[in-house]
């Protein structure tokens, strides 16, 4: 490693292990001549100095807000929407209830630095909704008993708030949720709960991935009001929303949203943006389902007793505000040689009454091979925006490098022999056509 951005303790040893001939000069004139080399194609001999003004004209300026607001809207996953809850009907609302420890704070992520700006979820529904509606907060609970909003990443020692001493605070928010005609209820995990972890006084990692603390009592106190209800997750890996996804009627999987993330969470509750996100992990149902992945071999998937090898929310997974059907799908050649490619078809159409993005994926399974292959591998995929009634052609090309595999020997081969190919709106729901590869 020619240069390292830390704190400095990396290179801490490297004046001694040089002097004493461990480390050989001509390895440290190597990588400082590549160091130099970047900075002499960067300019920096010339002019090693940054414009403020630049600096400060371009920083958080509208176009980035723009952009960040884009990244969040099209970032977000609909994981459940049962009897059409969402979007919201403002026109239909008096009292909107915000509840969660994840509610009021800009959530980022780790190695994130203040933005400047930052909206969270409840201030975003506040803007959106303005004098429409009415909207009462409570945090409900809290996760840790330290900072929760994105600085949290850099606190030592983060210590779990005792759920046992919650209660309160639940009963409080499941009062407020009684009084209001809809209740949001942001939860999940925070920057000092999900981080890298790198002493024992600045832990990131855990043995479960069930909701932290009392944020399950808390969505089960809101369910137990009867009040419509929707979940916002916030999180950086999957978490096993086991209750959640059994009661509460809509899951909206957020991530960590950026400083624009609130602004585009209210506007996809109320339907001025259509979701359009798919899962780019797998949800397991608990955390003795790991690993859990789309793409593993035929071997290993056996069902656990007492449980289901399925996972809560599979590979690919992601609802919308309209339907969309497949239909169609077709490889053209059928047949072909192994250096050869065919191209794969599908159409899709657009059977609801809102327009919205649909991601079509092109999955390939060989069937029998020198070497054990997973069930399906991810070949394509593709974002395409459709009017209600709309229809649109997909095209993937599949080449000889997509139909290959290691063999015994690890030489990258295409094996002659019949290919599988799904397409689908995810890894759960596919229709397939096969591909032939003959040696000729």
């Amino acid at each position: 490693m020619d240069f390292d951005l830390s704190d400095g303790s990396v290179y801490q040893t490297l004046l001694a292990q040089a002097k004493q001939g461990v480390v050989p000069l001509g390895q440290i004139d190597r990588a400082v001549s590549r160091v130099l080399a970047a900075k002499l194609r960067l300019g920096l001999f010339e002019n090693p100095y940054v414009d403020p003004a630049y600096a400060e004209k371009i920083t958080n300026s509208p176009e980035h807000q723009k952009l960040a607001l884009r990244a969040a809207q099209e970032a977000m996953v609909l994981l459940k929407n049962e009897h059409n809850l969402l979007p919201l009907d403002l026109k239909k609302l008096k009292t909107i209830a915000v509840v969660g420890p994840n509610a009021a704070d800009v959530h980022l992520g780790g190695y994130a630095r203040d933005p400047g700006r930052g909206v969270g979820i409840l201030e975003g529904i506040r803007q959106r909704v303005g004098p429409s509606a009415k909207v009462t907060y409570a945090a409900g609970c809290k996760i840790t008993t330290g900072l929760q909003g994105w600085a949290g990443w850099y606190e030592n020692n983060t210590q779990l708030a005792d759920p046992k001493a919650q209660g309160d605070r639940i009963r409080a928010a499941a009062a407020l949720a009684k009084q209001a005609d809809v209740v949001i209820v942001v939860v999940g995990e925070t920057e000092s709960t999900n981080r890298e972890a790198w002493s024992e006084q600045h832990l990131g990692d855990r043995d479960s991935l069930d909701l932290l603390g009392a944020q399950d009592q808390l969505i089960q106190a809101v369910v137990e009001t009867g009040v419509p209800t929707a979940v916002f997750l916030i999180n950086g890996r999957p978490l096993s929303i086991n209750y959640a996804a059994e009661h509460v009627p809509a899951i909206l999987e957020e991530w960590y949203f950026g400083q624009e993330g609130g602004t585009a969470a209210a506007q996809v509750l109320f339907g001025d943006v259509n979701p359009g996100g798919k899962l780019p992990i797998t949800f397991p149902r608990s955390v003795g389902q790991l690993p859990t992945f789309y793409n593993h071999k035929p071997s290993r998937n056996r069902t656990y007793i007492f449980s289901s090898r399925e996972p809560l929310f599979p590979f690919g997974f992601g609802l919308s505000y309209t339907s969309f059907r497949f239909e169609n799908p077709r490889v053209e050649p059928d047949v072909i040689a192994p250096g050869q490619s065919a191209t794969v078809r599908v159409e899709v159409t657009n059977t609801g009454n809102r327009e919205g993005d649909e991601v079509p994926q092109l999955y390939i399974h060989q069937l029998v091979s020198a070497v054990t292959r997973p069930v399906k591998e991810l070949r394509g995929f593709q974002r395409l925006h459709l009017r209600p009634g709309e229809k649109a052609t997909v095209e993937f090309q599949l080449t000889p490098e997509s139909l290959s595999m290691l063999d015994e020997h690890m030489d990258r081969v295409v094996q002659p022999g019949t290919f599988e190919l799904l397409v689908g709106p995810n890894s759960a729901q596919t229709n397939s056509v096969s591909l032939r590869v003959v040696q000729r």
